[in-house]
């Protein structure tokens, strides 16, 4: 058997080697750095990373630009493993300055006292001597920037998986990681070593499903390859129990990442038990990642079956806005109502998967389904992001203040901050003037395009549902008073380093631009096209 040089494009896979190489870099500098150097040398490695990523990623997409003039641009690469499109790098451009966000708020001490919020030593069991003796000589877990940095990379490959099994790679690699991290609060070290057993534990389970369905899909394609099971799957009659039943536990897979219902349980849990930074960070990153490579799969593998998978993506759709709408009311804790109001956004993400994909059966003006849903992930990354940061100033003597009754009158005794948050709140509602209400506007535009009117009128009444626990919160802060909880203690403000500063100014200035000005955004949506085969 003759063996043949595989062919590499490196040039258009840079962000993807500059990511996977930062973190092994990573690894060395926790290997080889004493303890004292490591964490300033692991938060400049993994930002200049990210910029030079973030810069190849620019620049790989102006070369794109330069290929022809049809809808779809860019090559497929390592072999077909790979596919360097337009949507591929609109998301890994979103990815990037998500993870930037991600890095500014891991990288925040002042408000732990010079400390991270990160365990000194995940090993040791809560409450015992070993904790006490790491938290006193304030030890600190700098490995959480190279496991940031890997799941970074798998984010990247996700979304531009040409075929299954590099997609499986690909969600392993972003997903253990994040298990990691969600389990290295240094505060309330029970609740986030549990969340952390409960995502490993269900991911499991959704990476089998997944693994399965790759199997089964296989075995009626033929091919793992995504092109080649579009072709099989529009010349063969054959076989559809078996092509059926492969993408829905392909779809188990890809749901429970997005944290769509009936895989939604983890939500709630791991938001709450995670350090709030690695919460921001894991909210706005994987589900990017998650839904570009849903995208992929139903548009390019399984797009020529459109009617047989879009019934079961409208259940879904109408399930996950009203349950994540509706049990978000009845929360206590800020944390778990931005987990179950994440809930409900992958609904309205979903209603906008049912679209129409191509650009030529729709009017001049219109969007496409994937330019609608690359947008409303941006808008809602932004306002996830800087309300997840906000939720890290927010405290008293125990930590985290993320009870909402501690909430009550925040907004007279830090008007700045409690109207920032009461922003992104409105945002994340589609208030009209926010980034939330274009990109609500899209998504159900083009689903109405679609036909998919039921899904729409649940959207609407999910929307509504959502402003009233929104405002209902708006109005806690300003115009409640504070009871002092049971010691008598009311949550105050805590002054952040610059860098958590920055964080909440970019996804503000991001909340606000999109809000008013989101023509740019959507154009280059737009001009990314559609996914390449």
């Amino acid at each position: 058997m003759d063996f043949t040089k595989p062919t590499i494009e490196y040039a258009e896979l840079s962000p993807l080697l500059i990511v996977f190489g930062v973190a092994i870099l990573g690894v060395l500098v926790e290997a080889f750095l004493p303890r004292e150097r490591r964490y300033l040398s692991q938060v400049v490695l993994s930002s200049v990373g990210l910029v030079a990523a973030l810069v190849a990623t620019v620049w790989v997409g102006v070369d794109l630009g330069k290929v022809g003039d049809g809808a779809a641009r860019g090559l497929v690469a390592a072999e077909g493993t790979v596919v360097v499109d337009g949507p591929s790098v609109f998301l890994w451009g979103l990815i990037l300055v998500f993870a930037l966000g991600g890095v500014l708020l891991f990288a925040e001490r002042r408000l732990e006292a010079g400390v991270s919020v990160f365990a000194g030593q995940a090993a040791a069991l809560p409450g015992t001597e070993a904790e006490r003796q790491a938290s006193t000589r304030g030890l600190d877990h700098t490995e959480v920037y190279p496991l940031l940095m890997f799941a970074v990379g798998g984010m990247l490959l996700f979304p531009a998986a040409g075929d299954l099994l590099t997609m499986f790679v690909a969600l392993e690699v972003l997903s253990l990681p994040l298990y990691l991290l969600t389990g290295l609060a240094r505060r309330r070290r029970l609740l986030s070593q549990e969340a952390a057993l409960k995502y490993f534990l269900l991911g499991a389970f959704s990476s089998g499903f997944f693994l399965y369905g790759v199997a089964l899909i296989y075995g009626f394609a033929g091919s793992m390859q995504l092109e080649r099971i579009d072709a099989a799957v529009r010349a063969n009659v054959e076989n559809q129990a078996l092509l059926y039943i492969g993408i829905g536990m392909l779809a188990v897979g890809l749901l429970f990442k997005v944290g769509a219902v009936p895989f939604q349980a983890w939500t709630p849990d791991v938001y709450q038990g995670a350090p709030t930074a690695v919460t921001a960070f894991m909210a706005a990153g994987t589900k990017i990642a998650a839904f570009g490579a849903l995208l992929r799969l139903f548009y390019v593998g399984f797009g020529a079956d459109r009617w047989g998978w879009q019934p079961m993506l409208w259940i879904i759709a109408i399930l996950t806005m009203l349950i994540g709408a509706a049990l978000a009311i009845v929360q206590t804790d800020v944390k778990r109502m931005l987990a179950y109001s994440s809930i409900a956004h992958t609904g309205f993400l979903l209603t906008g998967v049912l679209g129409v994909q191509s650009a030529t059966e729709l009017a001049d003006g219109e969007v496409t389904s994937l330019q609608a849903v690359l947008f409303y992930l941006t808008t809602y990354g932004f306002a996830t992001i800087g309300a997840f940061a906000i939720v890290t100033l927010v405290r008293d003597s125990g930590g985290e203040a993320t009870s909402i009754q501690r909430w009550a009158g925040l907004g007279r005794r830090s008007p700045l901050v409690a109207g920032v948050f009461a922003f992104f709140l409105l945002s994340l509602a589609g208030i009209p003037l926010t980034a939330g209400f274009v990109g609500k506007w899209a998504v159900f535009t083009v689903a109405l395009s679609a036909g998919a009117w039921p899904v729409v009128l649940t959207a609407i009444a999910s929307s509504i549902i959502a402003v009233y626990f929104y405002v209902s919160f708006i109005r806690l802060m300003f115009f409640t008073e504070p009871d002092g909880g049971a010691e008598g203690e009311v949550a105050s403000v805590t002054s952040p380093s610059i860098l958590t500063s920055a964080a909440i100014v970019i996804a503000l200035a991001g909340t606000v631009v999109l809000g008013i000005v989101p023509g740019p955004v959507l154009d280059l949506a737009a001009h990314a096209g559609q996914f390449i085969r």
